[in-house]
């Protein structure tokens, strides 16, 4: 399973950099270098390997394209080596193999090229073809981020941010994720963009993190469009604009971003920057909940339960609020034992109401311990355990 950290808001997504997409220009040049690759080339070989990779000037067959690059491999050549890799660690035209792949990736960057440098970081980061090793993530990265690569530049930025395989620093981030983020990669864009907004090895600014939002946001990155909503909709380093947090979560919704989705439905259920519509609000807090997003499911729960946008429903609004009451989200859990006290699409049971009641009641809910207060005055159904922890 590849890793994936989340720390302070910040997703440290390590980028595996994809091969090189080039390929002959035209026929004549494509004759010329099939000829010159079945004479024993190895650029040539790379070459056409290339060219039916992407299916540019002949049918895209990637099984081919293994053939000609496994024949420059043999030679040595790095590009080849690299690309070869690439299609182990995806299974295309060859069987997805991550032990083969590194010792592909390990020949190219032992003669210092730095793609494959990154990418063999990248094994060694999720421990795929080899033990998982951050110290010798951070050796290959290094190699490949002193070459300018802007992937390498990224993830060794991701490392220093959390303290993997090196002492944390959040300067040494900033300077990582500023030396890829110059070169336009948006992820460090982004994560550039939320070290100045949460003021982390940098002085906190508002504008500085809208500006690397933005760069990263026009590239389509979901996060970015997602957060410079949020600093529209709350004025934060740009004029308060309910119609800008809009759009951009709405950019963001399309792409699938769940939390983007639920604050698109927010901005809908209430009418801010969008016409007022429960219905639309619905159809968001839906895409969104069925990822798994909690406050949407609670969300939803609760349209279902008063019919707005949707036909009433307690039997369906029980079913979203126990998503959410089931991830220990508190106002799913109290109207769940609601729903459950009053019989409302489920049978009723104050044994449920108190089970549901009591677990909103332990995270601190004084709206919970008001209901299992009432529900051990008037004695219905309530378990002597529970009668015992009242005293």
């Amino acid at each position: 399973m590849q890793l994936r950290l989340l720390k302070l808001g910040l997703a440290a997504l390590v980028v595996l950099a994809p091969g090189l997409l080039l390929a002959p220009a035209n026929g004549s040049d494509l004759k010329t270098i099939t000829q010159s690759a079945e004479q024993g080339d190895a650029d040539s070989q790379f070459e056409l390997g290339q060219a039916y990779y992407t299916g540019q000037q002949v049918p895209q067959d990637h099984k081919e394209a293994a053939k000609w690059f496994q024949l420059a491999v043999k030679q040595g050549h790095a590009k080849s080596q690299h690309k070869l890799g690439y299609m182990h660690v995806n299974g295309l035209g060859v069987s997805q193999d991550f032990v083969q792949a590194e010792k592909l990736y390990r020949l190219a960057a032992e003669q210092g090229y730095a793609k494959s440098q990154n990418n063999l970081g990248v094994l060694y980061f999720n421990g795929q073809g080899v033990s998982q090793s951050f110290q010798d993530a951070e050796k290959w990265y290094q190699l490949s981020a002193e070459q300018g690569h802007d992937h390498a530049q990224y993830n060794l930025g991701i490392l220093y941010y959390n303290g993997l395989g090196v002492s944390q620093s959040y300067q040494e981030a900033e300077k990582w994720y500023r030396l890829a983020a110059e070169q336009g990669n948006a992820n460090a864009q982004y994560d550039l963009g939320l070290l100045y907004n949460n003021g982390l090895g940098v002085s906190q600014s508002f504008q500085e993190a809208e500006k690397w939002f933005r760069l990263a946001a026009e590239q389509g990155n979901a996060n970015a469009q997602n957060i410079l909503g949020h600093l529209y909709e709350y004025g934060l380093g740009v004029s308060k604009s309910a119609q800008e947090a809009a759009k951009w979560r709405r950019l963001a919704a399309e792409q699938g971003h769940a939390k983007a989705q639920y604050n698109l439905a927010r901005l809908y259920e209430y009418g801010h920057g969008v016409s007022h519509s429960y219905q639309k609000a619905a159809e968001w807090y839906r895409l969104s909940a069925e990822q798994g997003y909690t406050i949407s499911q609670h969300r939803l729960g609760k349209l279902y339960n008063n019919g707005q946008g949707v036909k009433q429903d307690y039997k369906t609004a029980a079913k979203w609020y126990r998503l959410a009451a089931e991830q220990e989200y508190s106002s799913s859990q109290i109207n769940l034992g609601l729903l459950y006290e009053h019989g409302h699409g489920v049978s009723q049971s104050f044994q449920e109401a108190e089970k549901w009641y009591r677990l909103a009641a332990e995270q601190g809910d004084l709206k919970a311990k008001s209901k299992l207060e009432a529900l051990y005055n008037n004695r219905q159904g309530v378990s002597g355990d529970s009668q015992k922890e009242e005293k």
